[in-house]
């Protein structure tokens, strides 16, 4: 089969070097948000939508022309690639799987994509890289490169400049060690509760600095905007971020690589963060309620990662031989898993788990761990979705045999 992955490393560039490539990046953005205009030019004015063919033949006249000349000191394929990336994000929009295309700020993101491997070379024994019009460049290359090169990207963070190598490779079906199967119940008191009873504890990266944060931006609120004491205030900001950032995807990386090597199966709900996450503000003539209580929710929500957890455990259990099964989020820990009974009344607490009818008891994450692996074998054994309740009550044998499974 084969294998796409990217190697991810920090530049050290020279002072020219980073001149050069903010001027790149910035021709990047120039050229998404000026063909961003023109499609909506376009469609105000009652035109089809412009294709990429078309859109390249405008950008060799931007180069040339007389009012953007400098176009031409950045290499044209990131630009073109650009030009790549707002088509795409319309055919995005057009598919309904993503909102529309908005105009690129500078300093957000700046980025910019070398996409043919022939544009660049690769030196693992020396440690640099050569790019198009930027010349050799150091870089911290932590672990080799597996595979033929398929493109770069170039992009800023924090005050520092990465590169971000794609190469694929083929590798053989791979066939899982372990052999067992495990549910996965998330949450904030409890990052991660497994169905065997054990645990992952929360990082909280952001709780962890946000006092720090919050000192750092009041300071950088009382800077004049754009003074070089305010420049320097929002760098020690975006550095906080950039940290809390790391030790998340640290965290959220050791985690996961431990879950897929250890077993075969994982079942997880299929939880829609965004829809979790969306503020309860309201509006003016229809203000929300407990706001305050929700903003809470949704910082802890978001400080988790979830989606993310989802997505790492996703490609390594393939990569593993796994097999990620993501079963209705519904009544998860309302459902006894003894005798199927489905109440609210069962949810004594947070914490806490008995059922109203047979007495059962356990820790609410740890039932809602192991419904969810009940709910992935139906799901795996014949495609069934359903939900454990009253109309689909288990015999206690039944319910034994799925607890043990």
């Amino acid at each position: 089969m084969q294998r796409l992955q990217a190697f991810k490393y920090e530049l050290v560039p020279t002072g020219e070097q980073q001149h050069d490539m903010r001027r790149f990046a910035g021709a990047c953005r120039f050229v998404f948000n000026k063909a961003l205009a023109l499609q909506k030019e376009n469609y105000e004015a009652g035109g089809k939508f412009i294709g990429y063919v078309a859109m390249a033949k405008r950008l060799t006249e931007w180069r040339n022309g007389a009012d953007t000349p400098w176009l031409k000191d950045a290499p044209v394929h990131p630009l073109q690639h650009a030009l790549k990336d707002l088509e795409r994000a319309y055919k995005n929009f057009f598919a309904k799987r993503a909102a529309f295309p908005k105009f690129k700020k500078r300093g957000q993101r700046d980025s910019f994509r070398y996409p043919d491997p022939k544009q660049f070379k690769l030196d693992q024994a020396n440690g640099r890289i050569f790019l198009p019009k930027l010349g050799w460049m150091r870089l911290r290359l932590s672990r080799p490169v597996q595979g033929t090169l398929c493109n770069a990207t170039v992009s800023f963070s924090a005050g520092k400049w990465f590169v971000s190598v794609q190469a694929e490779r083929e590798v053989v079906q791979p066939v899982p060690q372990a052999t067992s199967a495990v549910g996965i119940d998330v949450g904030i008191a409890r990052f991660a509760t497994f169905s065997d009873g054990s645990y992952l504890a929360p990082l909280n990266s952001f709780k962890r600095h946000e006092a720090r944060l919050r000192r750092a931006q009041r300071a950088m609120s009382r800077k004049t905007k754009f003074s070089n004491n305010w420049k320097k205030a929002k760098a020690r900001v975006q550095r906080i971020h950039a940290h809390i950032g790391n030790a998340r995807r640290d965290y959220l990386h050791k985690a996961t690589t431990t879950i897929s090597k250890n077993h075969a199966m994982v079942c997880i709900e299929d939880l829609q963060v965004r829809n979790m996450s969306r503020s309860a503000a309201g509006s003016a003539d229809v203000p929300g309620r407990n706001v305050q209580a929700k903003s809470g929710l949704n910082k802890s929500i978001l400080d988790q990662g979830w989606f993310e957890f989802r997505r790492q455990l996703g490609y390594k259990l393939a990569w593993n031989g796994g097999w990620l099964i993501a079963v209705p989020p519904q009544n998860t820990s309302r459902t006894c898993p003894a005798c199927g009974c489905v109440s609210a009344g069962n949810r004594l607490t947070q914490a806490k788990f008995a059922c109203i009818e047979c007495g059962f008891e356990d820790n609410a994450d740890v039932v809602g761990a192991v419904n969810i692996l009940a709910r992935g074998h139906r799901v795996a054994a014949c495609g069934e979705s359903a939900q454990l309740g009253r109309s689909a009550k288990q015999e206690p044998a039944e319910a034994a045999a799925q607890l043990t499974a």
